[in-house]
C-alpha cells in the first residue's frame, strides 16, 4: 500500500458516520498502515496456540477524538461440533478494544473493555437459552463435554460508540442490539418481539435469522437518532427449505427514541454462502456496506465494498410487527418470493453501486473482512477478524489460521483505502 497521509474528517457527533455540519479537519498520519493489533496467548489447546486477538468482528471511529478507534470480538475461538460449537475458552467474555493512531503512525491500546451483564458481571460467548435468543446450537467445551448457556451471552459481530460515551452493540444470537455503558455494562437488550429480554423490540421475523448468520452490521446515522443494521444473509422465512430467495437480506432501522422499526430489502451479488457485513454511515440514507465470502483474498475472495441509498427503497416491515413470517406477497414469505415478483408486487430493494473491491485494490489477503470505518474524502478503514488465529480442522478441534498468501498466522490488522 502507498504511503497516506491525508486530512481526516471525523464526525464530532456520533461514531463512524458522515456530518457535514459538524465535521472537524485534522492531519492523522496512516503512513504505516497496514498494521496489526498487539495480541498475547490466550490459550494452547491440543498443542495448538489461541491469540489472545480476535478484534475486528466490528469497528467504529470515537465520536469526538479524531484518530481513536474501537473494534470488538466475536463470542471468542471456537469450531464446529456435531449440532453446535466448540467453545474453546468458555469463559472467555467479548471485548472492546479502545485504541489510536499515535503521533509516529503507530497504533497504541487505550483500554480494553469487558462486556458485563446489567448486574455488573461478565458475561460470555456462550448461547442463550431457549426464549432469551437460542439460535438451536449447543455449545461444547474443548473435550466435547456440553456447557450451559449465559442468558446475556452475546456473539458481538458490530459496535457503535455514542456521543454520550456509551457503545451500541449487534450479534447473531436473538439478534440482539445491546445498549453498554461506558465501562461495557448492559443497560438495555433490544431482540425480536417473542424473545424475552426487554420491552422495545424488533420484528418478529428477524429471529428467523440463520444460526450464526445473525446482525453482522450496526451503524448510526449522522444526527445519532436512528440505528441502522444489517443481517448477514437470507432468514429461513418461513423455513430454511422455503427460503429460496438466496440474495435477498434485510436492513433494520430502530428509532432510538421511539423505538420505530423499518426494514429494506438488499440484494446481494453473490448467494446464500456470502455474507453481508458491516455498515458505516455516508448520510441519513446513504450507507458504506461490505459483501464477501468465505474464502482467503488470493484464492478468489470476493471482498467489496458498496454504496448503498435507502431514500428510494420500500419499508417492508408491514403492518404486523409480531407475525414470525413477515410481510408477504401473493400468499408467500419475501424470501419465498423471486426478485421479479418483488418488482411486480412494487417493492424496490436499495440501490447499491460499488466503492472498492478489496482483493483488485489492496491484494486483500484475509477471509473475514468484517469491519469498516468511514473517514472523510473518500478514506475507508478497513479491518478483518482473525478468528484468534484459529480454524476448524474439519474434526471440530483447532488448527493454526494460514494466510496461505504469506504462510503466517492471521491477526487483526488495519487498513486505509480509498473508495469511489
Amino acid at each position: 500500500m502507498k504511503k497516506i497521509l491525508f486530512s481526516v474528517l471525523i464526525l464530532a457527533a456520533v461514531s463512524a458516520c458522515k456530518d457535514d455540519d459538524t465535521m472537524i479537519s485534522q492531519d492523522i498520519n496512516y503512513a504505516k498502515l497496514p498494521q496489526e493489533f498487539p495480541f498475547s496467548k490466550l490459550a494452547t489447546i491440543g498443542g495448538v496456540d489461541v491469540n489472545n486477538g480476535g478484534f475486528g468482528s466490528g469497528a467504529a471511529a470515537h465520536p469526538t477524538r479524531k484518530g481513536e478507534f474501537y473494534v470488538i470480538t466475536d463470542r471468542g475461538p471456537n469450531t464446529d461440533y456435531l449440532n453446535g460449537k466448540k467453545f474453546l475458552t468458555p469463559n472467555f467474555t467479548p471485548t472492546i478494544m479502545h485504541f489510536k493512531i499515535n503521533a509516529d503512525g503507530n497504533i497504541e491500546v487505550i483500554k480494553y473493555i469487558k462486556l458485563k451483564n446489567p448486574s455488573g458481571q461478565l458475561i460470555t460467548g456462550l448461547p442463550n437459552p431457549v426464549g432469551m435468543g437460542s439460535t438451536g446450537e449447543v455449545a461444547y467445551d474443548a473435550s466435547g463435554n456440553v456447557l450451559g448457556t449465559d442468558n446475556y451471552g452475546l456473539d458481538s459481530e458490530s459496535i457503535v460508540a455514542a456521543v454520550d460515551g456509551t457503545f451500541w452493540v449487534s450479534d447473531e444470537y436473538g439478534p440482539h442490539i445491546v445498549h453498554y455503558s461506558a465501562d461495557g455494562v448492559e443497560l438495555e437488550r433490544i431482540s425480536p418481539i417473542g424473545v424475552n429480554t426487554g420491552p422495545r423490540k424488533l420484528p418478529a421475523v428477524l429471529a428467523k435469522r440463520k444460526a450464526n448468520r445473525g446482525m453482522e452490521g450496526l451503524c448510526i446515522t449522522p444526527d445519532g437518532k436512528t440505528l441502522v443494521g444489517t443481517m448477514q444473509s437470507t432468514m429461513y422465512v418461513p423455513t430454511k427449505a422455503l427460503a429460496t430467495n438466496t440474495t435477498l437480506t434485510r436492513i433494520v432501522t430502530f428509532d432510538i427514541a421511539t423505538g420505530q422499526t423499518k426494514q429494506y430489502l438488499y440484494k446481494q451479488d453473490g448467494g446464500a454462502s456470502d455474507s453481508v457485513c458491516d455498515i458505516t454511515a455516508l448520510s441519513s440514507t446513504e450507507f458504506l456496506v461490505i459483501e464477501r465470502d468465505g474464502n482467503f483474498g488470493s484464492q478468489g475472495g470476493l471482498k467489496k465494498v458498496y454504496r448503498i441509498n435507502i431514500s428510494g427503497a420500500s419499508d417492508v416491515n408491514g403492518t404486523d410487527l409480531a407475525a414470525v413470517d413477515g410481510m408477504k406477497i401473493n400468499g408467500k414469505a419475501l424470501e419465498q418470493s423471486t426478485w421479479a415478483e418483488i418488482t411486480t408486487a412494487g417493492l424496490k430493494p436499495v440501490t447499491k453501486t460499488l466503492a472498492v473491491d478489496l482483493v483488485a485494490k489492496l491484494g486483500y489477503e484475509h477471509d473475514k473482512f468484517e469491519g469498516i470505518v468511514y473517514l472523510g474524502n473518500n478514506k475507508l478503514a478497513v479491518f478483518n477478524d482473525d478468528d484468534f488465529g484459529v480454524v476448524d480442522d474439519g474434526s471440530g478441534n483447532p488448527k493454526a489460521k494460514i494466510l496461505p498468501k504469506t504462510g503466517k498466522v492471521d491477526k487483526g490488522t488495519m487498513y486505509v483505502v480509498d473508495i469511489q
